[in-house]
């Protein structure tokens, strides 16, 4: 699967192929696509909390539904 255009959102915290280098971001690789454009569509509506919510909520608003859908699917396809 083709990388989504708004990948490079994603990958200077959650890395190029959604494993994370740094320990406080999760890895996105092989993560349900369902939770993926769930957490991101909390993001959107500043219903999730926590150390990088407003980071995250910054970065979801950028993103329409079919980014978050073509985003959930991509890191979905990946391997953990």
């Amino acid at each position: 699967m083709a990388a989504p255009a708004k990948v490079g959102l994603c990958a200077s915290c959650h890395g190029d192929a959604g494993r994370s280098p740094y320990a406080t971001f999760p890895n996105l690789a092989g993560q349900n696509a369902g939770y993926i454009a769930y957490a991101l569509g909390q993001y959107q509506q500043h219903h999730r909390l926590g150390q990088q919510a407003d980071t995250m909520s910054g970065i979801a608003a950028q993103l329409t539904p079919d980014d978050i859908q073509a985003l959930a699917a991509y890191y979905a396809s990946l391997k953990p």
